[in-house]
This record gives C-alpha cells, structure tokens and sequence, in this order.
C-alpha cells in the first residue's frame, strides 16, 4: 500500500539534545490511499537518509522499513 507523509514530528530533546546512546526517533503522519490516516516512529536519520519528506509518497518494503514510491 501506498501513504503520502501528511506530517514528519521531530522530538524536541531541548537545548541538552539527544540523550547519550539513543536514536532520534520522528513521528511520520501517514495517509493511506484510502484516506485512512496512520503513524509510525522512523528514524530521523532513516527519514534523511533516504529523502523522505513531508508531501513524499512512501510505502513499507518486506522488512517492514520506510521507502519512496513512485
């Protein structure tokens, strides 16, 4: 299935950052091609890695991992 990220939520760890050892984790606001609307927690570096922004059209690989649709 495909979603459209509607809305990417970044953590806000003010002005000490992310805590030692962990991974900034985004809150990506999904809406599926039915209107439905989901969200799921995908790393900040993942998201950036792979370009995904908001407006992107995303679907989920056999691994269950955020990827670009066309």
């Amino acid at each position: 299935m495909k979603y459209i990220v509607e809305k990417i939520v970044e953590p806000d760890f003010g002005c000490e950052g992310i805590p030692d050892g962990q991974t900034a984790m985004d809150r990506v606001v999904l809406k599926a091609e039915d209107g439905q609307e989901t969200a799921r927690k995908v790393s900040d570096k993942e998201l950036y890695d792979k370009d995904i922004n908001e407006g992107d059209t995303v679907c989920f690989d056999s691994e269950n991992l955020i990827v670009k649709c066309v």
